[in-house]
């Protein structure tokens, strides 16, 4: 009986083995793809900063090995980035099988959509946020200081914009999710909106480098969101009692 027991527990660990492979292969092989293109890669997300930066200021590189390193670091994390559909793929692949059809229904819009979400929060932190945010850190800088940017320091603030733009565009997704499995209502979440807005200002203090404008341009795109994340909620908790009411009778 034991042995009996453990052989659905060991199917799932093949079948996770499975999806995480296929996770990494598909990184792998994005990866391979553009290594001859790093260094462009590197240039074209340094550029927002380059623009910014005064006449005859350029970029520096601190560490011997930084030159390589860097822009592989960065082709490496864009090959993630590219690579999100799939590992998305393969978590519903992975999870399909334990859900209902009509909940397949309901999860594919949103695996579909969180992808698109995840772009055009990186879009906006590279198109509106990295030519306001480095143009006032440019203008601001005391007279006699010499703008020069170690690409490694670049690198890890521009990853961290990157994801924390990208994450937060996520909240319409965990909103729904919420409201869908009853966690909360959307009438609920109307009417704790001022502590919203209030934590979406904290938010993007602490995901953001320590200054109003990039705290400012992350707050108000997630409190957006936030209103965008409840109006589609009232559709997936309409379903889910529908569901709920056929169940009953």
């Amino acid at each position: 009986m034991a042995v009996e027991d453990t052989q659905p527990l060991i199917s799932h660990l093949i079948e996770l083995r499975k999806r995480l492979l296929n996770c990494i292969i598909a990184v792998v092989a994005i990866f391979l793809c553009l290594a001859y293109f790093s260094n462009d890669i590197y240039q074209l997300v340094s550029a927002p900063l380059i623009e910014q930066m005064p006449a005859g200021a350029s970029m520096i590189a601190t560490d011997v090995a930084s030159p390589f390193f860097a822009p592989v670091k960065l082709t490496m994390i864009v090959s993630v980035f590219l690579a999100v559909p799939v590992i998305l793929y393969q978590i519903w692949a992975f999870i399909a099988p334990a859900l209902y059809r009509h909940e397949r229904r309901l999860v594919v819009p949103l695996l579909i959509s969180s992808s698109f979400l995840f772009y055009i929060g990186m879009a906006f932190a590279y198109f509106v946020v990295f030519p306001l945010a480095f143009g006032f850190f440019a203008k601001t800088a005391p007279h006699g200081v010499q703008i020069a940017t170690d690409i490694n320091n670049y690198l890890d603030f521009v990853m961290a914009l990157f994801m924390a733009f990208g994450v937060s565009f996520e909240v319409p997704i965990a909103i729904v999710l919420l409201c869908w499995t009853g966690v909360t209502t959307p009438e609920e979440l109307k009417a704790k909106r001022p502590y919203v807005l209030v934590g979406a200002f904290i938010v993007g203090m602490l995901l953001t480098p320590p200054d109003v404008l990039s705290q400012t341009l992350l707050a108000i795109p997630m409190y957006c969101l936030f209103e965008v994340g409840v109006f589609f909620s009232r559709f997936y908790t309409g379903l889910r009692r529908e569901e709920s009411d056929q169940e009953t009778e």
